[in-house]
């Protein structure tokens, strides 16, 4: 996709979702993760097939479990099967023992993935158990938990946006730790953790018998050049769960499905399955399927103009802000930016919306370490990231 075919943003304003709906007009949203960009052609076609015919019943099948098991093995190597003693594929990566084929009849639809991770998690742990979550984080890990009756339990990550096994070690000693919902890739940050990191964080969740959920929603967006290891592809990982869903890849927050993929250990015997596939859109699953299958080469242009995107900010904040800090991730289409240099207090996004007519995402709602912070995301023409950094910079200037 050339950068050139992003919307006006005339056009944009037009859209009736939450980003373009939550401020007025004078007011630049770049806030919520979603993308300033048409849809792929498959996803409109498949969508309107399913009009035209009336089918917008009630979801059946594995047909989205088996779309995205047919992009893992493509993009990310990862062995699947259906149905028990179906033959492994091959190894990932070279030298690497193969991974014991993901079994997609043990899959869930679910309603979207913050949805199925509480579903799981609730699953796992018992009324006031402990949840282990990395901050700074994505808000709703907190406010989901909490809603849930679970507890999060914060093991930050380092200064440098890394998983820290110490503190996790200590996280996932406590008595009443059962889980550890991980972020993967991280958001905010855009981190891809690395196979050797999440190789030792399964060591760990071993030791302490603590099972792993991966909410891994922002994996397609990982770039070309960098490798993404799913959590059921980690050797030890057996008994925990990955969560997907192309709704972050392909811009269909407003068409929710997702799955829930337990590892071959996984126990999935408190999983309520018939109350969790209902509630997933049947024809968002024929969008996702349509995305995953035949809009791949879609992606991979959205991809390459959200990474040309990140250049642009880095840029423009070297040239107008240089006090902000951005260390740019090579996955999804969030930025953190460390803002504590300029003074504006715990809160820099309220400043910004105030002074500037910038929405971003508030640094503080993401947990430890969110302080002085901001999201922005860059999902937008380059006109308009150009235009919101230079209003920030003379807010403050």
């Amino acid at each position: 996709m050339d950068p050139l075919e992003w919307p006006a943003l005339d056009e944009l304003r037009r859209r009736t979702s939450s980003k373009w709906r939550e401020y007025p007009d004078d007011v630049l949203p770049l806030w919520i993760a979603e993308a300033d960009v048409p849809l792929a052609p498959a996803v409109v076609e498949a969508v309107t097939a399913v009009l035209r015919r009336g089918d917008t019943g009630y979801p059946a099948g594995r047909g989205y479990a088996e779309a995205f098991a047919r992009f893992a093995a493509d993009r990310w190597g990862l062995p699947t099967a259906v149905g028990a003693g179906a033959a492994a594929p091959t190894a990932v990566g070279a030298g690497a023992a193969a991974p014991t084929a993901v079994d997609l009849g043990r899959a869930v639809l679910v309603p979207d993935v913050m949805q199925g991770a509480v579903a799981v998690l609730q699953s796992l742990a018992p009324p006031g158990g402990g949840v282990v979550v990395t901050p700074p984080v994505y808000p709703p890990f907190h406010s989901h938990l909490r809603h849930a009756g679970l507890v999060p339990v914060p093991a930050p990550l380092t200064a440098q946006g890394r998983l820290d096994p110490g503190t996790l070690a200590a996280a996932f000693a406590r008595p009443d730790v059962r889980a550890f919902l991980l972020c993967s890739p991280h958001n905010p940050t855009g981190t891809v953790h690395t196979a050797d990191e999440l190789a030792t964080v399964a060591d760990l969740a071993r030791r302490h018998g603590v099972t792993v959920v991966a909410d891994e929603i922002h994996a397609p967006l990982v770039d070309p050049g960098t490798a993404f290891t799913s959590w059921l592809a980690v050797p030890g990982a057996g008994d925990g769960f990955a969560l997907w869903s192309a709704s972050k890849g392909w811009n269909l927050a407003g068409l929710k499905a997702a799955v829930a993929v337990p590892g071959p250990d996984a126990d999935t015997g408190r999983l309520a399955t018939d109350i969790l596939e209902v509630g997933a859109s049947h024809v968002a699953v024929h969008a996702h399927i349509a995305a995953l299958d035949d809009g791949r080469d879609w992606l991979d242009g959205f991809v390459a103009a959200v990474g040309r995107n990140r250049t642009l900010l880095a840029s423009l904040l070297a040239e107008h802000l240089p006090g902000v800090g951005y260390r740019p991730g090579p996955a999804s289409f969030l930025a953190w930016l460390d803002c504590r240099a300029l003074g504006l207090g715990d809160d820099p996004a309220a400043v910004f919306l105030d002074r500037a007519r910038v929405a971003l995402n508030s640094g503080p709602t993401f947990g430890d370490g969110g302080a002085g912070h901001v999201r922005l995301n860059v999902a937008t023409g380059p006109d308009v990231l150009t235009t919101a950094v230079r209003r920030m910079a003379a807010a403050v200037s």
